[in-house]
């Protein structure tokens, strides 16, 4: 079965600049980012043998989004200036290694991941996103898990986890976060409203939709005043935490992960100063195209 990893590029690149504090290449410039990246990505590539592979990186956020609520995603602190130049350099790797990436301008990383899983399954694939966001659980199916970096056992996260981690279905996840917000991406929620209460009251109503025209029916007074005078945050909310269609071109033969340019690995490797990445590189076959004869 064709299998395709899907990796948040920011998310694993903040979460390797923070975990290696310092490092510098020969130059002086930082490089720890881009070490802790490329280690977490071949720990990746070793656990799941992908066939297919594809890092997709944030292009800013969606005007959409903005439009509803203006304030949406406002009070994340700017991009480290460590790490910034490291990111070029990184899809510079990425070239070098044979796996494909994308950044598109307006398009935030989730919203095109969300579209190359949806499309991916629907043609038969399995489907692994890489990233510790709680909005991709929303995308989990039998065909598409989740790989969080914060879950230390490396287990793939399916229908299970999920239940387990929020107490509703993956189908119930966008109404889940709609009802309690998320402080993460400055989206508040209903007053009062935490993930179990979130929970439960979708487990007697189903959906948001059906609590918020069934809310005679709700026991607690002070609850039912709450959600009452929350109606239009709750409906915003539906749309902003809600993985949206976006452009994209789903094509398996170029999501295939191909053979390694070993000279541009050797240079980038060089210039960064990874001599154990250097030194695995030359003990490795070089990967040669078929003579016709």
């Amino acid at each position: 079965m064709i299998r395709l990893l899907i990796v948040d590029g920011h998310a694993y690149a903040y979460r390797a600049f923070h975990a290696i504090r310092e490092l510098l290449g020969p130059s002086g410039q930082p490089t720890n980012a881009i070490y802790g990246f490329v280690k977490m990505l071949q720990k990746m590539r070793a656990a799941l043998e992908p066939s297919h592979l594809i890092v997709v990186w944030d292009g800013g956020l969606d005007a959409g989004r903005i439009a509803a609520h203006p304030e949406y995603k406002s009070h994340r602190p700017e991009m480290p200036e460590g790490l910034r130049p490291q990111l070029d350099e990184l899809v510079q790797y990425l070239a070098g290694a044979g796996i494909a990436s994308f950044r598109g301008d307006g398009i935030e990383a989730d919203d095109y991941i969300a579209c190359l899983a949806r499309r991916a399954a629907a043609a038969g694939c399995a489907v692994v996103i890489a990233s510790s966001d709680k909005d991709f659980m929303q995308l989990v199916s039998p065909r598409i898990g989740l790989l969080n970096p914060n879950d230390k056992s490396g287990t793939i996260w399916t229908r299970e986890q999920v239940v387990a981690k929020t107490g509703v279905e993956p189908e119930q996840v966008v109404d889940w976060l709609a009802l309690m917000g998320d402080a993460v991406d400055n989206i508040p929620g209903v007053p009062g409203v935490g993930p179990k209460t979130a929970a439960e009251l979708l487990k007697q109503f189903g959906s948001a939709a059906t609590l918020l025209e069934r809310l005679p029916e709700v026991k607690s007074e002070k609850m039912r005043s709450a959600l009452r005078s929350s109606v239009a945050t709750v409906r915003r909310n539906l749309d902003l935490v809600r993985l949206c269609e976006v452009p994209c071109d789903f094509s398996l033969e170029l999501l295939a992960v191909k053979p390694a340019n070993q000279d541009q690995l050797h240079g980038l490797y060089q210039r960064w100063g990874f001599k154990g990445l250097l030194s695995e590189l030359e003990a490795r076959p070089v990967e040669r195209q078929g003579e016709l004869i």
